[in-house]
């Protein structure tokens, strides 16, 4: 089981420290529908004003994910 940072809720500046922060530390985003998303590198996630878009480069697949719906943020061991 991965570490959970400390409980708090969920808005745009969280995402926006743990994409800021140096060194970067890959994380994972958790939704209410069960689904999970790895921000293996800052340059994936685009952050709006209620939303985040988690991009997959390799795919071409975007994620779209509503800040109300997440509801934890893991630390990701980096491969």
């Amino acid at each position: 089981m991965r570490p959970r940072w400390k409980k708090m809720p969920m808005t745009v500046d969280v995402i926006r420290d743990l994409v800021l922060r140096r060194p970067f530390e890959p994380f994972v985003i958790n939704l209410s529908s069960g689904e999970s998303h790895e921000i293996r590198h800052p340059e994936c996630l685009a952050i709006g004003k209620t939303r985040v878009y988690v991009s997959y480069p390799e795919t071409d697949k975007l994620a779209i994910c509503s800040i109300l719906h997440i509801t934890s943020v893991e630390s990701l061991q980096a491969t």
